[in-house]
């Protein structure tokens, strides 16, 4: 007997695919030595972000390659720079605010490629290797120092970036933090703990601490764990499982909604919001690289940065 009633199957289709001549055909990038060991990588997409006119970019990880992709699916490269971008958001000025593995948080402007470094270490320290970022309504920055921890190694951190130059430890304890997103009230912070298969609650109190930890979330399967995520206009959290071919949507209360599956491979890795209602959502399946697309029964959460840019 299930704890909840099965959540509710959507398909997906194939929206865009990488085009052969944007791949590394035969490529054994270093990044691949501890991420796909043994194995070519022609590409491998992440961080889906909309900027103000409909354009969806991506990251290619292994090549330090940003794809620009037009509403009809058509593919170009903006910007290609040493580094290893992972997740990526459009700030209320159109820049595309990136967390690198290799170079911290960096600022791409999207006409010419330029890039500019935000914050590459803390305390004379370089980070473990940033992961994901997610955008405040006030400019603050979350995001992610994943490297290469895990159960043996819980020492990820999760950090805010405030405005006025602020770097803020919130979290020093995670097996793998990945995927961030805040709550509507921006109250709350979910962050994808991949290698602990769990989504946890961080509390943000008034003075800019947090407290009570929690796991929010605790799923199974596959073999590798929540990846990048996303909140719906209702406060619901949507979680992309990275291999396990999934998007798992749960309401507010984090009871399990629907279950979106993936036409393509295993790896879901991140996800967006966009089309015409906020309704479609976006997904890179990073092994096959396409952009897969699914129709929700609700709408995604706008970012602020989104709203502003709308005025």
């Amino acid at each position: 007997m299930s704890l909840y009633p099965l959540p509710k199957d959507i398909p997906t289709e194939v929206f865009a695919r990488v085009p052969e001549k944007l791949r590394r055909a035969g490529g054994r990038p270093a990044w691949g030595g501890a991420n796909r060991p043994g194995h070519d990588i022609d590409c491998f997409l992440e961080g889906p972000t909309f900027d103000k006119s409909g354009n969806l970019y991506v990251v290619n990880i292994p090549y330090g390659e940003i794809f620009k992709i037009s509403p009809s699916g058509d593919f170009s490269i903006i910007a290609e720079y040493d580094g290893w971008p992972n997740g990526m958001k459009v700030d209320e000025k159109g820049y595309l605010i990136i967390a690198d593995y290799k170079k911290g948080i960096i600022k791409i402007n999207p006409d010419n490629g330029n890039l500019e470094t935000i914050i590459d270490h803390r305390w004379s320290e370089s980070f473990r290797g940033c992961n994901d970022l997610h955008l405040a309504s006030n400019g603050d920055i979350y995001f992610t120092d994943q490297g290469q921890t895990g159960m043996h190694d819980p020492t990820g951190r999760v950090y805010r970036y405030t405005v006025d130059g602020k770097l803020q430890l919130l979290v020093g304890n995670g097996p793998s933090p990945n995927g961030l997103v805040l709550s509507p009230d921006e109250s709350v912070l979910y962050v994808g703990m991949t290698r602990g298969n769990a989504a946890w609650r961080v509390p943000l109190l008034p003075d800019g601490s947090t407290s009570k930890v929690s796991i929010y979330i605790q799923l199974s399967g596959g073999h590798g764990g929540p990846d990048g995520l996303a909140m719906d206009s209702k406060g619901g959290l949507l979680i992309s499982h990275a291999g396990l071919g999934t998007v798992w949507h749960f309401d507010n209360l984090g009871q399990p909604q629907h279950r979106i599956r993936s036409c393509e491979g295993l790896m879901t890795t991140n996800i967006v919001f966009g089309g015409e209602n906020n309704s479609s959502l976006f997904i890179t399946e990073s092994q096959s690289g396409t952009i897969l697309r699914a129709e929700l029964p609700v709408q995604g959460q706008i970012m602020q940065s989104h709203k502003m840019m709308k005025k």
